[in-house]
């Protein structure tokens, strides 16, 4: 009986670790010092290849203004999580800046710890 609670003990566990996976796209951030905030409502990821994800789905770069209006919409504080991939032009992620600030969303660029 007790190896049977030691097994579904580590299940508990594997599970509780697995499910909790904010970032499941394989993306290499840029470093930085700082802390990191877990208050989002939307993630918006960019690849290397310049591919645009929405709460991991992947969407069209020309239609990433829609898509988040239609994520962030009645929201109380629209908040955008950005994860820019390092080796991405800062262009790209300034576009994504651009289309909150001109949506009043508040945008938290993602970095690696330092």
């Amino acid at each position: 009986m007790s190896s049977m609670t030691d097994i579904v003990f580590l299940l508990l566990i594997f599970f509780m670790l697995t499910a909790n996976s904010p970032n499941a796209l394989d993306l290499l951030l840029p470093k930085a010092k700082g802390k990191s905030t877990n208050t989002q409502n939307v993630s918006v990821s960019i690849d290397k290849n310049l591919q645009y994800f929405v709460n991991n789905e992947r969407i069209n770069g020309e239609y990433i203004e829609i898509e988040l209006k239609k994520a962030l919409q009645g929201k109380d504080k629209p908040t955008i999580i950005l994860r820019a991939e390092e080796s991405v032009a800062i262009k790209e992620a300034v576009n994504v800046m651009d289309i909150a600030n001109r949506n009043n969303y508040k945008v938290i660029l993602a970095v690696r710890p330092n």
